[in-house]
């Protein structure tokens, strides 16, 4: 029975110290502009978005909010650990708890695409995979084996280049050309870091990366490129044997164009 009540009074000061924090959010309004304070909350801290740290002067100039709104939402952003002190006098930063958060998102991209591989699968009847740029190359994270005899398979943790995969292209379309350039540059001679610059610039236009029998004698694929929320970039594929690949191009690129959408509302 002491337990009870113990954890009552807790729950109850908890709700205290909520009601509270809200109050103090709102400008003491009872929680009513409690969706307008979340939307503060969220450009304060996109605004911080790959900063070393500000003041809250230039956060409120930054977000368009009186200082006082600003260090009220700092505030409580900092007792939640969502952000933290900068080294510069009166600065702050993206805190400890968001970096959590963020690392949790990106370990569950496989988990969420994962469905979207499978529905892809069943739609073409290929091998689809799912890679990752990682130190300069795309690294397999998952595939869904197609259900043809005849299918293209790789495993899991294996690494591909970048220039001569649909895959890597579809990743190197997703930033700007200086990138681009200087990891081709580490894989690639002058002559083929030309090319692949000019072959991005078209999947750029279209969404779409291929590799007609470039990489792997045989073996052809179409890539399309995604970045998370934390700012890594993935690719999905599906490699098809070059002797069905005339047949299966246009299915299979309209089946993963269908995927941006919900690509889309997942990492936006």
């Amino acid at each position: 029975m002491t337990v009870n009540v113990y954890r009552n009074a807790g729950t109850e000061a908890g709700r205290d110290r909520m009601a509270k924090r809200a109050a103090t959010l709102s400008g003491g309004r009872d929680g009513r502009d409690g969706v307008q304070v979340i939307a503060r909350a969220a450009a304060v801290l996109r605004a911080l978005k790959g900063s070393a740290g500000m003041s809250l002067g230039q956060i409120a100039e930054k977000v368009d909010l009186p200082r006082s709104t600003v260090q009220r939402i700092v505030g409580a952003l900092q007792q939640e650990r969502l952000l933290t002190a900068s080294g510069s006098a009166s600065g702050v930063r993206l805190g400890p708890e968001l970096h959590a958060l963020s690392e949790a998102a990106r370990v569950n991209v496989v988990n969420a695409v994962r469905p979207l591989l499978q529905r892809l699968s069943a739609q073409t009847e290929e091998t689809v995979d799912l890679s990752m740029l990682r130190d300069g190359k795309m690294v397999f994270v998952d595939q869904i084996p197609g259900s043809h005899r005849l299918r293209a398979i790789s495993a899991v943790g294996e690494t591909f280049p970048l220039a001569t995969t649909a895959n890597g292209r579809a990743c190197l379309s997703l930033m700007d050309d200086a990138e681009a350039r200087e990891l081709l540059a580490a894989e690639a001679g002058p002559a083929i870091v030309r090319r692949t610059l000019a072959t991005i610039a078209e999947v750029r236009s279209t969404g779409l990366a291929f590799d007609e029998d470039e990489h792997t004698q045989g073996i052809s694929a179409v890539g399309l490129g995604f970045v998370d929320p934390k700012g890594d970039r993935y690719a999905i594929s599906v490699p098809v044997p070059t002797s069905r690949f005339t047949q299966q191009r246009e299915r299979v690129a309209a089946a993963l164009r269908l995927l941006r959408g919900p690509i889309g509302d997942m990492f936006g």
